[in-house]
């Protein structure tokens, strides 16, 4: 057997000698010493294999046990935020900021979040006992809030527990206790609902707001049931003034037909209307100095001020109608009163829940009830008339629905 053992550059005589013994000496035991250089190397490798992935194990740990709520947030946000809505979405910001930050329309700095406390707090250290103790400090100022941010803790925690990074060093139960429920209290039932008297000061005080997309936005919001993004993110494509029918975004399916009755398509006309004319000769000047070429808003309630080009805070404006009429009542509750209203009409619970997006209950209606855009704008018409009367509105349909085809007719030619 002939074995190189290297250049005589790097090898001396007396340790090519002393080499030469070794690999005979191998050689006499029946080793093949180029076997024995192949183990050898493997061996190194292993052992500096093994020393690697005993640091990066020492570092994924040390990473483990250093990780924090306030780390994890950000990549569970990421990691889940195509399964949210835009409103799940900013309460899961809102619930865990550092507050401390200037607000756009107020003088005052926003406030930190409920989970700010705890954003700071290892995920090994994220006890039960210690969700238990901020829940007692929360419950004192905001327990709705509260309530909401255990809720979304809970989530957060059951995405960790799954996690590869995370699993093993979160108590994934820690958000379930008993004693922090109990802190918080439970949610109290909302009763905020315009009653059949009501109805004429609220459509008194509503009329009299003077931005129009406002203005529209709230009546249309009582008259169709529906809920507040999913007007609010209406498009004029998904109106369709030929066959009478609004597309909405839907929370249950991915989107649901209504009827569009008289009144809501005489409100939305005046919107498109007003959206097609141009705004004022500065305003177009302004957009030939920019190189910019005006069109009209996508969105049928749309804002020029907000960044999203459309509404996005009717509140406040409701707040002050309702405090003209004498009234609390939130948008919600307006949602809230077109259920309560529909039933003065003897309208069947069933198309009542379809008009306003519910899940279908029950057997006949989940599988067997098919029901067409006629039959609910039939009852749609009927429950809009009524409170249109009992709200002291003279609307006749006839009269206006021959001034929006006389509209239609003009914008298509």
């Amino acid at each position: 057997m002939r074995i190189t053992i290297g250049s005589p550059d790097v090898w001396s005589i007396d340790a090519a000698r002393q080499e030469a013994r070794r690999l005979k000496m191998l050689i006499d035991t029946g080793q093949d010493p180029r076997q024995v250089k192949v183990d050898a190397m493997a061996a190194k490798q292993a052992a500096r294999d093994a020393r690697e992935a005993e640091a990066d194990a020492r570092r994924l740990q040390a990473f483990r046990e250093s990780v924090t709520l306030g780390d994890v947030w950000p990549k569970y946000m990421e990691d889940r935020s195509a399964l949210w809505s835009s409103l799940h979405h900013r309460d899961h910001l809102r619930i865990i900021q550092a507050g401390g930050e200037q607000r756009k329309r107020s003088p005052k700095l926003t406030e930190p979040g409920p989970l700010a406390s705890l954003a700071g707090v290892r995920l090994v250290d994220l006890s039960t006992e210690r969700v238990e103790a901020w829940a007692k400090v929360e419950a004192k100022a905001r327990p709705t809030r509260a309530r909401l941010a255990l809720r979304l803790l809970k989530a957060c925690l059951f995405w960790c527990a799954s996690h590869n990074d995370y699993t093993g060093i979160c108590n994934a139960t820690a958000a379930q206790s008993k004693k922090a429920r109990e802190s918080l209290g439970k949610s109290k039932k909302k009763n905020d609902v315009l009653q059949r008297e009501q109805l004429p000061a609220w459509f008194a005080a509503v009329r009299q707001i003077s931005n129009p997309v406002i203005n529209a936005y709230l009546q249309c919001l009582l008259l169709t049931g529906a809920r507040r993004e999913e007007l609010a993110a209406l498009k004029w494509e998904d109106v369709d003034f030929q066959w009478r029918s609004l597309k909405l975004n839907d929370k249950v399916e991915d989107f649901r037909m209504v009827p569009m009755t008289p009144y809501v398509a005489h409100l939305l006309m005046n919107l498109k209307r007003i959206n097609e004319t141009p705004p004022s000769v500065r305003a177009l000047r302004k957009c030939e100095t920019n190189g910019e070429t005006w069109k009209p808003s996508q969105w049928v309630f749309s804002s020029p001020t907000a960044a999203s080009g459309r509404l996005t805070e009717p509140s406040i404006a409701h707040r002050k109608a309702c405090a003209v009429a004498g009234l609390d009542m939130s948008l919600h509750g307006l949602r809230r009163s077109f259920a309560t209203l529909s039933e003065w009409t003897e309208t069947p619970a069933g198309i009542a829940a379809q008009i306003q997006g519910h899940a279908p209950q029950g057997v006949r209606e989940q599988n067997y009830i098919r029901r067409p855009l006629d039959l609910l704008r039939m009852w749609h018409v009927k429950i809009e008339g009524w409170m249109l009367e009992q709200g002291g509105i003279d609307f006749k349909p006839a009269q206006q629905a021959r001034s929006a085809l006389r509209v239609i007719d003009a914008a298509a030619l």
